[in-house]
């Protein structure tokens, strides 16, 4: 089973979903993983609370963009409170394979910049900005 979702793993990197410049944006954040040179940029088009469209770019192992292509392809159509909930065991689940403590921050990137790009969204919807 192992085989399995490496393999499925090693499909998101060398196809990753919604791997690209999303031109009409209107949040962006990028994040990086200076231990191992790991980067992603992470952009949403954001409409009524609503994730509508999602686009990320960026370059490193392929447990950090796997876990972008999924986690992309998991937010989209989400609202925004919804993503911004999500937990690293939600990205651990979307991957499925088990994770070394080496390489956590690596699964973790995408979901980090997500929570970064969000934060201001969230922080306005609650009165807080």
């Amino acid at each position: 089973m192992d085989d399995l979702y490496r393999d499925y793993i090693l499909e998101h990197y060398r196809r990753p979903h919604n791997f690209g410049v999303l031109e009409d944006a209107n949040v962006s954040q990028e994040g990086a993983n200076p231990l191992c040179g790991d980067r992603i940029t992470l952009q949403l088009r954001v409409h009524d609370g609503v994730i509508d469209a999602v686009g990320f770019t960026g370059r490193g192992c392929a447990i950090s963009q796997a876990s972008a292509s999924l986690l992309t392809d998991e937010i989209k159509g989400k609202g925004v409170d919804a993503a911004a909930a999500m937990k690293s065991t939600d990205v651990l689940d979307l991957l499925g394979i088990e994770i070394s403590p080496a390489r956590m921050k690596c699964a973790m990137l995408s979901l980090e910049t997500l929570q970064g790009a969000l934060e201001p969204t969230v922080a306005a919807a609650e009165g807080r900005a």
